[in-house]
């Protein structure tokens, strides 16, 4: 096929031998994007491309989409199972078996020693959905420990708890179509052309069939607050503060939605009491917004016929996290902007399937939304899996940000990692690597066997990628979207629901339960538990979902085959008395903030070509190539001060640690801060504190002090720099 100039330099694309194509889900971000996978007639991946007629998509692919075939043949894949008599010596390839049965033997000396929550497991937000909940019945069921968390925790527990504070349960109430009919847009925290561009294209393409106010609220000048009608260039870790201020005017002068109020929330009294302590005159000089700024916001949304807000971890890795998404909720609740097109409280969610974790994996519950602390809910689960519900913890265990400090202090001995790489991911990476030296034993279970983390493990489990397996992930909507298996696994790597089976049979606890060997004999069980309940599979099956590219949860026989867009319709919210709560946030400033010694504030985030921890990313030379070094953005004026030029390398200090990054002048950022973006090993985790939130327990990574110090030897630095890179 021929584009451009017919006779002079035409473009032509590569025939790649296609044969065939294979449906699939991305698996990278959450937004969903339906591709199909092209192999050519020796089976092999060629080709990615966004299918048409897909609800999320509708045929477009951002950078990481457009080349994610290439990760079948990507470098550092593990080939075998792979133990060692003792950290740090040379790695022995085994079978499966002898792996599976090391693995499972030390569980049990661990558990037989010291207890049962002496073994931990840390998961993912990237494996499949029934992976998830085979993960969890193993878990929960059969090994038992209460110790066991998933990575989502770094990005989206404090979506779950605000949810679950004003709501009454987890789940996304609005969808992307919502763009297509609200009248005001207000993002925090959020930078959706970097992070989610599929979902900023589709924002885009409402935008020009109808214009309406965008307001973005950032402390930087990211590519999103540069295209919005207005730019709140608010001070790190103050979220709580505008969001109290915007209420108090729209209480003040009555623009909010009482009808609304009486009939479907609660505890408003004690909500307008402590919102009349926020004036946008005290707020102001707090959150760094003009107080008419804050006027002009707050009668802007609440004037609007529908208005919604979204948000990233810009909201969510703060101290405040939680109370940051109560206050989101809090301000669509008085003005009636929940469960309406165009009016909602939408987290844009990180990973694929940070949505199937905290549905399925049991991770902070029990299957379908069910909760450890409810005696129904365990007896039911109990009954499901044929065990005993005196087997199952009556209360949630640790959170990942609290088992790492548990290994430090000798409450837990074994841990079992499942594609994270927390070496890379957790703040303070200098404690995080004395903590991973302590353990007793630590396997690691990872598509690729040169992540950080494998340094320190006995028992290295080379896992299947993506769609070298079968299933589900849930996407920011609750689009439930499927992957087919378009390619064998590599060498000797396995898929997660093998591995998790195959280790289920080495435990007597394993023996009476079922273990379905299919992933869609596992998604039988999924669509079974949830029948009747908030997040309804039973209306599903694959051939459906791939039909529809995609069904939105809740969906029965009432909602098939589309299921349901939007969650509260009705305004019946999950606290028992059926509202949702109006709660008073009062604001603690407890963030560790910049000083003579630290004068600028650390903010860190994504860029547009790499995801996470650049696991995958980092090996994709048309990613990798656009953004291949560490960087830190500075301002101009502060880098005249510092004596420190444009694409010199610096040393960027804080009281956990120092790394050295490029520096790259911008007027994105203001004198008094740097942003550097989280991708890069043994850079910027280095410098986070991570300080918890008290709710979600999810890091506060956004909120740190640095100072920077000029390098003379550059090319010392250089070195420095690509050595890491090469780790």
């Amino acid at each position: 096929m021929l584009f451009g100039r017919a006779k002079k330099n035409p473009i032509k694309i590569a025939d790649k031998g296609v044969v065939e194509w294979k449906y699939t889900t991305c698996g990278y971000c959450s937004t969903g994007c339906s591709i199909e996978v092209g192999v050519n007639e020796d089976g092999v991946a060629v080709s990615s491309r966004g299918i048409g007629g897909a609800h999320v998509n509708q045929g477009k692919l951002c950078l990481k989409g457009i080349f994610e075939h290439e990760l079948f043949k990507s470098s550092g894949r593990g080939s075998h199972p792979m133990v060692r008599a003792k950290r740090f010596l040379p790695w022995h390839a085994v079978s499966w078996d002898e792996a599976l049965d090391k693995v499972s033997g030390e569980i049990k000396r661990i558990q037989s020693t010291y207890g049962r929550d002496a073994f931990a497991i840390v998961s993912t937000g990237q494996i499949m959905t029934e992976e998830f909940y085979t993960l969890g019945k193993l878990a929960r069921g059969v090994i038992g420990t209460n110790n066991y968390d998933g990575n989502t925790t770094l990005c989206m527990s404090s979506a779950v708890s605000g949810y679950k504070r004003s709501f009454g349960s987890d789940g996304p109430p609005g969808c992307y179509d919502d763009f297509s009919h609200t009248e005001c847009l207000m993002a925090f925290g959020s930078n959706l052309p970097e992070q989610h561009p599929v979902i900023y294209w589709r924002l885009k393409t409402a935008l020009e069939q109808r214009k309406f106010p965008v307001i973005v609220v950032d402390p930087r000048v990211t590519m999103f607050a540069q295209m919005a009608d207005v730019h709140l260039a608010i001070q790190p870790g103050t979220d709580v503060v505008l969001l109290n201020a915007m209420a108090h005017v729209i209480l003040k002068e009555g623009l909010h939605d009482q009808a609304y109020i009486d009939a479907h929330c609660s505890d408003f009294e004690t909500f307008r009491a402590l919102v009349e302590q926020y004036d946008p005159d005290t707020a102001a000089p707090i959150c760094g917004i003009d107080a008419d700024t804050i006027r002009n916001v707050a009668r802007t949304y609440a004037k609007a016929g529908a208005a919604m807000s979204i948000w990233t971890m810009g909201i969510n890795q703060s101290t405040h996290g939680s109370d940051g998404v109560v206050g989101i909720n809090n301000l669509n609740l008085i003005t009636g902007n929940i469960g309406k097109p165009g009016g909602t409280s939408l987290s844009i969610t990180g990973q694929s399937n940070a949505m199937g974790t905290r549905e399925w994996s049991s991770a902070s519950g029990l299957p379908g939304y069910r909760a450890l602390e409810k005696e129904k809910d365990r007896e039911e689960i109990a009954k499901y899996w044929n065990i005993d519900p005196e087997f199952l913890p009556k209360k949630r265990g640790l959170f990942q940000t609290d088992i790492f400090p548990a290994i430090e202090t000798g409450q837990i001995k074994g841990l079992w990692i499942v594609a994270t790489n927390p070496m890379t991911s957790m703040a303070n990476t200098s404690r995080i690597r004395k903590i991973l030296e302590k353990l007793d034993f630590l396997v690691v279970q990872d598509a690729y066997q040169d992540v950080e983390t494998t340094q320190y493990a006995d028992v290295y489990l080379p896992a299947a990628i993506w769609a070298e397996k079968e299933g589900c992930f849930t996407n920011t909507e609750r689009r439930v979207n499927l992957t087919r298996n378009a390619q064998t696994p590599y060498a000797e790597s396995k898929p997660d629901l093998w591995i998790f089976t195959q280790l289920a049979k080495r435990f007597e606890q394993a023996k009476n339960m079922k273990w379905p060997e299919k992933a869609e004999g596992v998604f039988d069980e999924l669509r079974e538990l949830s029948k009747g309940r908030f997040l309804d599979y039973s209306g599903m099956s694959y051939d459906k979902i791939e039909q529809n590219r995609g069904i939105q949860w809740p969906c029965n026989a009432e909602t098939a085959p589309d299921g349901s867009p939007r969650l509260y319709v009705d305004g019946v919210f999950n606290h028992e008395d059926g509202r949702a709560k109006l709660i008073p946030l009062p604001f603690v400033d407890n963030n560790e903030r910049p000083d003579g010694e630290f004068p600028f504030w650390l903010n860190t985030g994504r860029v547009v070509e790499h995801f996470h921890t650049r696991t995958r990313t980092g090996k994709i030379g048309n990613l990798n190539k656009f953004s291949p070094t560490p960087y830190m953005e500075i301002n101009p004026d502060a880098g005249a001060r510092l004596g420190i030029r444009h694409g010199e390398y610096v040393r960027v200090t804080s009281r956990r640690g120092d790394a050295v990054v490029m520096a790259q002048f911008t007027q994105r950022v203001p004198p008094n801060m740097v942003f550097i973006p989280f991708h890069f090993h043994d850079c910027v985790n280095r410098l986070t504190l991570g300080l918890l939130d008290p709710h979600s327990r999810q890091p506060a990574y956004k909120q740190s002090a640095c100072r920077v110090e000029r390098i003379e030897e550059q090319s010392a630095a250089a070195r420095r720099n690509h050595d890491a890179r090469a780790f």
